[in-house]
Formats: C-alpha cells, sequence, structure tokens
C-alpha cells in the first residue's frame, strides 16, 4: 500500500528524523567524563589534593586529547594537557603551567585515570576545575566534568549532636514499639491459657454435679432392698 501527498511525506520525515536520532544516540552518549560524586571538595591551605578524572568511549580511542584548565572570577588559564595514545599506552603531558601539578592518570586496568595533583595548596587556588576530553576516533567528540575546590584554613568538624539525638529517639521509640508487641503476646498468651483452664474446671464442676443428682450416665445412690 502506498502512502500520497501530505501524509506519504509526514511518514518520510518522521522515519528519517528518526532512524538519524538512532544513528546519533550513541554517538551522544558514548564519550563519557567525570570527576566523582562530589561538586566541591576542600582542602587545607598548604597540603596537598588529587583532582579526580576519568573517561570512558564505547569506541575506543586514538591520540586522545586532554586538558585540566582552572577558572575563578577573574582568571581562566590551562593547567596541563596531554595526550592519550592509545589503550595500552598512559598519558602523556604535553605542557604543564604550574610545577605544583603532578599527573597521576594512568590507563591500567582500563581505569583511564587522568587525575592530577595539586601540591602547595594556596587560597587562591579556590576556583573551579575543569577536565575536557576530546577523541579523534569519534570525529573530534569532546566532552568534560567540572569541580569546585575550596582551600580553607582548617577544615570545620561536623557536628553529629542533632543526628545522634534524632537516631537516639527513632531507636527508642522502634524499641518501645517492640516491647509492646511482645507485652501484647504475652497478654493474649496468658489470657487464653486462662480460658482454657476456667473451660476445663466449668466441664469438672458440671460432671460431678451430674453424678450427685443421679442423672443419666452417671453413679445412682444405692438403695437398700425394701423389706416384705
Amino acid at each position: 500500500m502506498f502512502w500520497a501527498g501530505d501524509r506519504g511525506k509526514t511518514l518520510a520525515r518522521w522515519l528519517g528524523t528518526g532512524l538519524l536520532g538512532l544513528f546519533l544516540l550513541p554517538m551522544s552518549w558514548s564519550l563519557e567524563v567525570s570527576v566523582g560524586k562530589a561538586t566541591t571538595i576542600y582542602a587545607i591551605n598548604g597540603s596537598a589534593i588529587l583532582l579526580p578524572c576519568t573517561f570512558s568511549s564505547c569506541f575506543g580511542f586514538e591520540n586522545l586529547y586532554f586538558r585540566w584548565s582552572y577558572n575563578s572570577t577573574d582568571t581562566y588559564k590551562i593547567l596541563i594537557d596531554g595526550i592519550v595514545k592509545n589503550e595500552k599506552s598512559d598519558p602523556k603531558v604535553r605542557t604543564k603551567d604550574d610545577d605544583r601539578i603532578t599527573l597521576e592518570g594512568s590507563t591500567k586496568e582500563k581505569m583511564n585515570n587522568i587525575s592530577i595533583l595539586l601540591n602547595d595548596l594556596e587560597f587562591s587556588d579556590t576556583g573551579k576545575y575543569t577536565c575536557f576530553v576530546r577523541n579523534p576516533k569519534e570525529k573530534d567528540l569532546n566532552n568534560s566534568a567540572t569541580i569546585f575546590l575550596q582551600v580553607v584554613d582548617k577544615l570545620e568538624e561536623v557536628d553529629n549532636t542533632v543526628t545522634l539525638i534524632i537516631l537516639a529517639v527513632v531507636g527508642g521509640v522502634i524499641g518501645l514499639l517492640v516491647c509492646i508487641l511482645l507485652l501484647k503476646k504475652l497478654i493474649t498468651f496468658i489470657l487464653k491459657k486462662t480460658r482454657e483452664k476456667k473451660k476445663e474446671c466449668l466441664v469438672s464442676s458440671s460432671g460431678n454435679d451430674n453424678t450427685e443428682n443421679g442423672l443419666p450416665g452417671s453413679k445412682a445412690e444405692e438403695k437398700p432392698p425394701t423389706k416384705v
């Protein structure tokens, strides 16, 4: 059956768009870059901090380009960049802006790690750090991920008092409910046993009454024979 006119054109456009979308969908999702789950990390002034970054590609990679950049309110600069030749080669640094930076990356065990270690932190290092990756094997498809570094004088201890109080209250309530349920079962058991004993007592008492009254099924009192 052939479609004609506007219906045929609409169907053709719909099929073309759908097939194009199916073709582009894996491409848009193939190259992934991650800096971990935390969007903000804290470090003490004068210490060192590892800025994590890993990548993955469903189609593999060749001569993959990567770089780390720093961005604050008034400064933008590329800290380090390099190339990963293939899956069997470790990342190689091309340029580095700061001697405090060390590339900690490795492709061993398919980790695809291009993390950097930033030493001797200063308060001015506070800002956004972006890990950028471009894969020529995927027609220069690129992706990036950003993490925010906050350099502080000292790390504040988190006060868990409120959390502990809430947990203690919840635990106490749960314990009380368990005790109530156990007590309820115990009372139910005692009442059941009491009713059973009372029932047995009533049955036994009823049997004694029948014997004394000489009712059928019981022993009648023997009368002496009548003298003639």
